[in-house]
C-alpha cells in the first residue's frame, strides 16, 4: 500500500473559471476526492467508516497557488498523510503539471476524526493509524512523486 497516492487528470472545460484557469473550488474538490481514494486504497473505504460510526471532518484547508492550471493541462495530484496524532491528522497535497513537472499548488488539510453520532472528536484507533505510512516532509514525498512522472 503506497504512502503517496496519485491521480492523473486532464483539465476539462467544467474546471475553468472566468479567468480561464482552474477555479479554486476544483482544487478543494480534487483534494477531497484523492483523500478518499487514498483512504480506500489503504483499506478504509467510506463503508468501513460508516460501519464503525466514525469518519473524518475537515478542520481547515490551506492552499498556496503557485501557477495557474489551464484547459487541457495534464495534472498529477499527489497526496499523503504527514502526521497522525491522537484525534487529528494533517494531509498534504501537491498539484503538478505533468509536462514540465512544475508544482502548480500545494495544500494542507487538517482532518479531525469524529463520532458520526455526535460529531465529537474521537481517538484515532490503532487499526486506522497503522493503515497509513507517515511522510513527514514534502521533500521526502517530492522525490517519489517525480519518479512517477
Amino acid at each position: 500500500m503506497p504512502a503517496i497516492h496519485t491521480r492523473r487528470l486532464t483539465v476539462g472545460h467544467d474546471a475553468i473559471d472566468v479567468h480561464q484557469h482552474v477555479n479554486n473550488q476544483e482544487y478543494l474538490r480534487w483534494m477531497q476526492e484523492v483523500a478518499i481514494e487514498h483512504s480506500t486504497a489503504q483499506g478504509w473505504p467510506m463503508a468501513r467508516y460508516l460501519q464503525a460510526g466514525s469518519s473524518w471532518y475537515v478542520k481547515s484547508h490551506f492552499i498556496d497557488y503557485l501557477r495557474p492550471a489551464l484547459l487541457g493541462d495534464k495534472i498529477v495530484i499527489a497526496t499523503w498523510v504527514s502526521g497522525m496524532f491522537e484525534r487529528n491528522s494533517p494531509r498534504q497535497t501537491l498539484f503538478l503539471r505533468e509536462g514540465d513537472r512544475q508544482i502548480l499548488a500545494r495544500a494542507e488539510t487538517q482532518w479531525i476524526f469524529v463520532s458520526l453520532k455526535n460529531s465529537r472528536p474521537l481517538q484515532i484507533p490503532e487499526a486506522l493509524r497503522s493503515a497509513f505510512a507517515i511522510v513527514e516532509t514534502e521533500d521526502k514525498a517530492t522525490g517519489e512523486i517525480r519518479r512517477l512522472l
